[in-house]
Formats: structure tokens, C-alpha cells, sequence
């Protein structure tokens, strides 16, 4: 989705380097439906929805990996998702702002979703909606950065999805001068991305999570 790609470099500044963290999707999903647990996906949701900028890496990893659990998560092969980028790419941004939101409520941590909203808030100049979601978008991407640092497998960047990754490497700043290899493991699709004597190291979940 290159149209949203002028966004992220407004990021570039901006993103600090957390403390990295392992990425533990089965204590993850125990502590996303506990009750008792900080971790509890309502009480983080509830946060990131209010005040996007308390959340920590750790609530954001948590509720960006937990991702994987829902059933409620909208796929961008689904015809309410390709109405919403068809709205986008017709510029009638009140409408895109309507579906968007539908679409937001239902799945509020899709980063695809965040993305459009925060092009069609800045087209109509919609500043506190545009920062609103924009904090959102810095707490999942900040966590996604916290996953690893991208110097080799064992330390790579774990995205839910190959979008997610393109994203992620508009942050990095990761450009066509780069090339790709990718390797198949179990649970997941790792890209390596060289450029001269520099690589990163990208992991791909493909695990067919559910509730």
C-alpha cells in the first residue's frame, strides 16, 4: 500500500529504541484473556483508545502480537477493507473517515486501518483525530521495534504479517537498493534484507491463531 508510505517518514524522528523483548505469543495469549493479568485485553485496549501514549512496549507488543487471537481482526482481502482503500483512492475522505471507523472499532490495532485514517484526517485537516491515531500507530510500531534488533535470526523483528513488514521497513529506512532472501521455518517466514555488508532480519508469523 505505497499510499500511505508518506506518512512514516514523519515517524523517522521521532522513534526512540526500546528495551528489545522476546516475543512469548503463548504467555501473551494467557495473559490477553486473563482477568486478573496487567496484561488483560481490555484493560490494555481501554488504554490505547484513551491515551495511546501510557502504553509502554510491553502493553504494546501485547496488544500488537495478541492480534493474532482475535477473531474479530479484519483481513485486507475482505470486502469491507477494499471498500474502505476504494474510498481512499476516490478521495472522499468523509466516507473513508465513516468506514474507517466502523472498521477501527472492530479492529482497532490494524495497522492498514490506522494508516488510512491518519491519510484521509490529514487531508481534511482533522489535527486531534490525525495525532490520536498517529500515537497509536507510534505505541504498535514502537513495539514492533522492541521484538529484536534485526542483526540476525534469533534477534530478528517479528511482524504478524508481510504488510506489517513493509512498513516496518519504511521506518528502518529500508529502500529498493536493498535485496531480499527469505527461509521457511515452522511457524514463520524469515526475510533477509542485504545491502552491502548490512542485513536485517525480519520474522513473519503465519500461525493460524484462534481463540
Amino acid at each position: 500500500m505505497k499510499y500511505y508510505f508518506f506518512l512514516l517518514f514523519i515517524l523517522f524522528s521521532v522513534f526512540g529504541f526500546s528495551q528489545k523483548s522476546k516475543i512469548d505469543l503463548k504467555a501473551i495469549e494467557k495473559s490477553l484473556k486473563s482477568s486478573d493479568s496487567p496484561y488483560n485485553y481490555e484493560k490494555l485496549i481501554f488504554k490505547f483508545k484513551g491515551y495511546p501514549k501510557s502504553l509502554d512496549s510491553i502493553e504494546a507488543q501485547y496488544l500488537y502480537y495478541g492480534r493474532n487471537f482475535r477473531n474479530d481482526k479484519i483481513s485486507t482481502s475482505e470486502d469491507s477493507f477494499k471498500s474502505l482503500v476504494d474510498a481512499f483512492k476516490q478521495n472522499n475522505f468523509a466516507d473513508c473517515i465513516k468506514q474507517g471507523r466502523a472498521l477501527y472499532d472492530k479492529d482497532p490495532t490494524n495497522l492498514d486501518i490506522l494508516l488510512i485514517l491518519l491519510r484521509a484526517y490529514d487531508s481534511l485537516k482533522d489535527g486531534n483525530n490525525f495525532m490520536h491515531h498517529l500515537n497509536q500507530f507510534r505505541a504498535l510500531t514502537d513495539g514492533i521495534k522492541s521484538s529484536g534488533d534485526g542483526t540476525s535470526e534469533k534477534t530478528a523483528y517479528v511482524v504478524n504479517s508481510v504488510g506489517d513488514e513493509y512498513i516496518l521497513l519504511n521506518i528502518l529506512n529500508v529502500g529498493q537498493d536493498y535485496t531480499r532472501s527469505s527461509k521457511a521455518s515452522q511457524d514463520a517466514m524469515y526475510d533477509v534484507w542485504e545491502k552491502g555488508s548490512s542485513k536485517i532480519y525480519i520474522k513473519i508469523l503465519y500461525l493460524e491463531l484462534t481463540n
